[in-house]
């Protein structure tokens, strides 16, 4: 008997959890507020997104082995950030990184 109520609990909980995530995306946010960008911002946010995924995935390229240039442009990404735009950052670092690999 015990049981069965904690399990219940446990996916109330989880509903509850899921609800209040969906509560925050941006799709359920703007339909509730005065303030919502335009398509072409979205637009523009969605191919940021995709900008700081590639950071991340130049980043850590090699997960089996240290990188030495991988690590050095890691520590640097964080502070080009707070100037520069995403796929800014994104071309510097590729550039950075085809540039320290020649050989």
């Amino acid at each position: 008997m015990k049981l069965s109520a904690i399990l219940a609990t446990v996916a109330v909980t989880f509903l509850s959890a899921t609800t209040q995530a969906n509560e925050y995306s941006y799709a359920d946010i703007s339909k509730n507020s005065d303030y919502k960008l335009s398509k072409n911002q979205v637009s523009e946010a969605k191919v940021q997104a995709q900008c700081l995924v590639g950071i991340k995935k130049l980043n850590f390229k090699r997960k089996d082995s240290f990188d030495p240039i991988a690590e050095w442009t890691s520590f640097r990404t964080a502070p080009l950030l707070e100037k520069y735009s995403p796929c800014e950052v994104l071309v510097m670092l590729e550039v950075v990184q085809t540039e320290l690999r020649r050989k």
